[in-house]
Formats: structure tokens, sequence, C-alpha cells
């Protein structure tokens, strides 16, 4: 009898701090606090993406995607399949130099960060085994670009085995060399993906985080997996004080390497150390759907998480309507602090993360709804940004975008306190800028 009463009064508090949650939302002033500075769209006739930026040394930044095109503002590709397409613009946002790299089949450019010695490392995912990519082990690898500062190609490796094996993320670790990680097919790779298990582990499933060290040339140094017997994909990873990298993404499964999940998806964030081996794994969510793209660091050593959520229970207090941007807070051990949903009616998505200099958080993703916390929608999807205080709480948002479908993918803050988005367009009717073809890679300015 008393665990019923604990059950109902468990429920009662929910519901009142859910109802609570609701009329502090629709109470809160979130009108739009800064000023579009301007609108940039590049490429050809074809199909262009852009899904990371980051800030250069030199006090401008690169952007890096992938283009079909062979036209345009590309004009070193023959081909009509996906590149990698790495942009350089100055201080004052001018387009410096764009190179493509790829070979005759599909290249899907993903990330990248600035080495220490000025130039690039790029990760992404490859089938091509000529042109630029001097080896492919079947249908897509994790193909990994080390560039000068003035985009040549000093080396590329791929790394992947005979099925689907996709790299989302890249840094350069503070011990030398790199880490990158994505996800393993491990049906096809079976325990050659990880250099530390044996096979026993070749039961897991569909796909696994996949994380990768290499040093400076490219060699592998160690690699692990972790999931279970269903899906389980790595988007981002940071690293940690101690030399540990934590990665997060999402997880199907509810064995092997994850101790506990709340529904079909979860959020999964996993710490390793700088040897690989596993220090602890979290799961966060509800009974519906939950994924994270992206993961940034605290200035208290924690950690945000940002994604989507369909679930109205569970770890999410509140779920505004169909699927909500979702943004979690971690401290140093992945324990939650705290949550927070944003969103309409519609679907609403957080791609990625930046802690802000005051403290509090920018959000890039989309939005398809016009009510509730999205003010406004310019027609299918749009870039939609959010800005957080330090707990979470909704300051203001502004979604950007056309008639058709319009996306973002990353963002970054400058020291001025001004905001770059990039993402994707497929509108006609975008602000002043003429389409350039089927989807331009866009860049947003915002002060």
């Amino acid at each position: 009898m008393r665990k019923v009463f604990l059950l109902v009064l468990a429920c009662f508090i929910f519901s009142c701090a859910k109802e609570e949650a609701e009329i502090a939302f629709d109470s809160l002033n979130t009108e739009f606090k800064g000023e579009l500075d301007f609108i940039k769209n590049f490429g050809g006739s074809g199909n262009e993406s852009t899904q990371a930026i980051i800030k250069t040394t030199d006090g401008g930044f690169a952007i890096l995607g992938y283009t079909g095109s062979t036209n345009g503002d590309i004009s070193t590709k023959a081909k009509e399949e996906n590149d990698y397409w790495l942009l350089k613009f100055d201080e004052n946002s001018n387009l410096q130099w764009n190179k493509t790299y790829g070979g005759s089949k599909d290249d899907i450019g993903q990330s990248l960060a600035q080495t220490s010695d000025g130039g690039f490392i790029l990760t992404g995912y490859s089938m091509s085994s000529d042109g630029d990519a001097s080896n492919n082990e079947g249908f897509h690898d994790n193909w990994i670009l080390k560039l000068d500062a003035q985009g040549n190609l000093e080396w590329e490796t791929s790394y992947g085995f005979s099925g689907h094996d996709h790299s989302y993320d890249i840094l350069e670790a503070s011990q030398g060399g790199y880490f990158f990680t994505g996800f393993l097919d491990i049906t096809s790779a079976r325990a050659d993906g990880n250099t530390e298990k044996g096979n026993s582990l070749t039961s897991h499933g569909v796909g696994e985080f996949w994380g990768t060290k290499i040093d400076e040339e490219g060699t592998v140094q160690w690699r692990g997996y972790f999931g279970g017997t269903n899906n389980d994909r790595a988007h981002g990873v940071v690293q940690t004080k101690d030399g540990g990298f934590v990665m997060a993404g999402f997880t199907e499964s509810d064995d092997f390497d994850i101790s506990n999940t709340n529904g079909s998806y979860d959020f999964w964030v996993v710490k390793v150390d700088s040897f690989g081996n596993l220090i602890w794994e979290k799961s966060f969510g509800g009974e519906g759907i939950e994924v994270s793209y992206d993961i940034a660091k605290t200035s208290d050593n924690g950690f945000v998480v940002v994604g989507n959520t369909f679930s109205t229970n569970g770890d999410i207090l509140l779920n505004h309507g169909e699927s909500d941007m979702w943004m979690i807070k971690l401290d140093e051990e992945g324990n939650l602090i705290w949550e927070q949903t944003y969103g309409g009616s519609q679907f609403d998505l957080a791609q990625a993360v930046v802690q802000s200099k005051d403290g509090g958080f920018l959000i890039t993703g989309n939005t398809k709804s016009d009510d509730k916390d999205s003010s406004l929608n310019n027609g299918e999807n749009d870039i939609w940004l959010v800005k957080t205080n330090a707990f979470g709480d909704l300051v203001w948002e502004k979604s950007f975008g056309g008639s058709g479908l319009d996306f973002g993918f990353d963002l970054l803050e400058n020291t001025d306190g001004s905001i770059l988005i990039v993402g994707e367009s497929s509108s006609t009717d975008f602000g002043s800028i003429s389409s350039k073809g089927n989807s331009d890679l866009i860049l947003l300015k915002i002060k």
C-alpha cells in the first residue's frame, strides 16, 4: 500500500512540476535580442551542405561540408559526386579560398579541427578508392585528411571494414595525435574494430560507438567499440582534463555496455580513458525516441549534450509537442544536473551547442513550429537559434529561412559576441540571396 501511495505522490509531483513549467514557459519574454548582419550562400547547381565551423588562429574561420557540384563556387572537381568541401574565411567573413577532396564516389565531410601547426584535420566518410582517397575497404570508411594551413593535402588514411563505417567528429588530442568517433558496422567488422576486445563480443549488433586514436601521421594507436545488440552511434566527442574522451550519441540497446535505458532510443554518453578503457556510461531519455547530435564542455568541467526528444516522461519534464530540442547538463562524472526542452507543436531538433561568454548556451538546429517557444516559421524547416542562461532557461530565440527546407548544423561565438551559423538551404526565397542550385551551403552572422 505504501508503494502505491508513493507512486501516486510521485505522479502528482511530476504533474504539478510539468504544469508549473508550462506556465513559466508561457510567461517568458523571449524576443530576439540580436540583429541579423548578413546571409551568404555558396554552391553550384547541385547539392551542397556544411556540417562544421571552427575559429582559426588568424582571426578568421573555416567551414567543412560537402558538394556534389562542378560549377558555381566549385572549381576544383570534375565529377558530380559528393566530395569533402573546405572553405576558409578571413576575420571579415570574406572567402579566401575553397577546396574539394575526394574520388569518384560518395565522400561526405563532417567535422574538422585546426592543428597545432596551423593546418587542419578533417573527418567524415568516403566510398572512394581513387583520386585523393588511396583505399576503401567497402561501402563507407572513416576518412581522415591532414592539410596544411593553405588546404594542401599532406596525408590521408581511411579506416573501416566491409560495412558502412561513419565518422562524425574529430579533435586534436592533448597527448598528441588525433581522436575521432562515429560508428562501426560491427556486423561486417566483427571483432576487428577493436584492438582490446576479443571474439567473445562479436555478438554486438547493428552499429557501435567507435573511437579511434591515431598519431600525428595517421597510424592507429588504439581503437574501441562500445554498445549493445542494436543501433548505437556516436555523433560528438570532447576531451577531458585527465586526457580521456567523452562521446555522445544515442543507443537503441539495453545490454552489453549499456546498463540502464529508458525507451527505444536514448541519449548515450560514454567516457573512456586516454587508452580507450571504458570509465563510465550513462543513458538519458523517456519512453520515446531521443537522439543526441553534439556535446560541449562547460566551464565547470561538466558537459552539455543536445539533440531531440519525443518523450513526455522519464528524464523529460516538459514536451511542447512532437519532437523538441533537448539539452541536458551533466557533471564531470556524467550525472544529470538539469534538463531543458525547447520547441513548439511541430518538429524541432538541436544539432550543435556552445557555451557562450556569459556562461549561458547557444544552440542551433531546425524548427517547423510557429508557436510556444518558436515565434515564427517561414515554411517547412527553418534554421533555429536558441539562447539560454547558465541553467538552460530560454532567453531568446530566432528562426531564419524561406519556404523550403533550411537546416542549421553548427555555430560559434566570436570574441565580440557575434554568432556565426552554418547549414544548408533549399529555399529560393531566403532573404535577399539568390539560390545557386538544389541546396546551398548557408552562412549567417548575428550581431
